[in-house]
């Protein structure tokens, strides 16, 4: 419990000093951030909720992040942890250990990836969708889990020997989910993605 606190202080300590109420802009950021508020949620609780033989939860931390930004994305992603608490039957040390390892942790892995993506092989299309939206969701969220693991997140229901296994399977599972929205957003709503220009993808002048 307290190196949860403890990382989970500092990153939204960290967000907090980057003012990301600067990044909303009207509709732009509202609608995805409501949506968020809405849907993760339940992803996180869904295990505390109902029972059934692989309990694997989902994150949606590194779409967020793509369409936030990671200042942003960082309390929005602590206010998804309080909700999923007060909606199902968990603790609130579950719902920091959740807010850590299933929020911050790959949000967080999410923007070096796409920092190093940017700097090592530059801004292409085909790069954010399928490096940084579907391969980089996959490994940011298993390497969340297997980080996770170490310090004592477990996935309920889960045997230790099963639990890497059960880490790879559900970071793919929401790197399919990241890669298709984030496509389809930036055919048709590219404007909710923080992360996205025309300019700098499509080397479109503004």
């Amino acid at each position: 419990m307290t190196i949860n606190l403890i990382l989970a202080l500092l990153a939204l300590t960290a967000a907090l000093l980057m003012r990301p109420w600067r990044l909303m802009s009207g509709a732009t950021r509202l609608t995805p951030m409501l949506a968020a508020l809405t849907l993760i949620p339940w992803l996180w609780a869904m295990p505390t909720l109902h029972k059934m033989p692989l309990q694997l939860q989902g994150s949606g931390a590194c779409l967020l992040a793509l369409m936030l930004g990671w200042p942003l994305a960082v309390p929005v992603l602590c206010v998804v942890g309080v909700i999923a608490a007060l909606i199902s039957p968990m603790d609130w040390e579950t719902a920091v250990d959740l807010t850590v390892w299933l929020g911050l942790v790959p949000a967080t892995l999410a923007l070096g990836l796409g920092l190093a993506v940017r700097r090592w092989i530059g801004p292409h299309l085909f790069v954010y969708i399928l490096g940084r939206a579907f391969i980089g969701t996959a490994l940011c969220v298993f390497a969340a889990g297997l980080l996770g693991q170490l310090v004592g997140h477990t996935l309920p229901g889960i045997e230790d020997d099963l639990s890497v296994v059960a880490h790879w399977l559900a970071a793919w599972g929401d790197a399919f989910l990241t890669g298709m929205f984030t496509a389809i957003l930036v055919a048709f709503k590219p404007e909710w993605l923080a992360t996205w220009s025309d300019q700098l993808y499509l080397k479109r002048q503004p």
